[in-house]
């Protein structure tokens, strides 16, 4: 699962002027088991680049898909708090 957050759902908005959070579920095995991992980045235009750049990755560690699937959630929802509540998809 992977979704990305912003401020706005306008697409004529500068990017220079937006901030964007993707957030991501992915599995992978360690020593035959899986292994659930949140994966929380930042995005926001870089002047000197000329396009937009992904910071502050943040990565957490999950046993369980129902782990992972909770602190999705507690993640979305504190981006829903500061003002992220414009999502390229219809989860909830």
């Amino acid at each position: 699962m992977q979704e990305v957050l912003s401020k706005t759902d306008d697409p004529k908005a500068p990017l220079r002027d937006q901030e964007f959070y993707e957030l991501n579920i992915y599995d992978s095995e360690s020593a035959g088991e899986p292994v659930y991992y949140v994966r929380e980045a930042r995005a926001r235009w870089d002047e000197e680049s000329g396009q937009i750049v992904w910071t502050e990755e943040q990565i957490e560690k999950c046993t369980t898909s129902e782990e992972a699937k909770q602190r999705y959630a507690k993640r979305r929802r504190g981006l829903v708090e500061r003002g992220f509540i414009y999502s390229d998809m219809d989860l909830f």
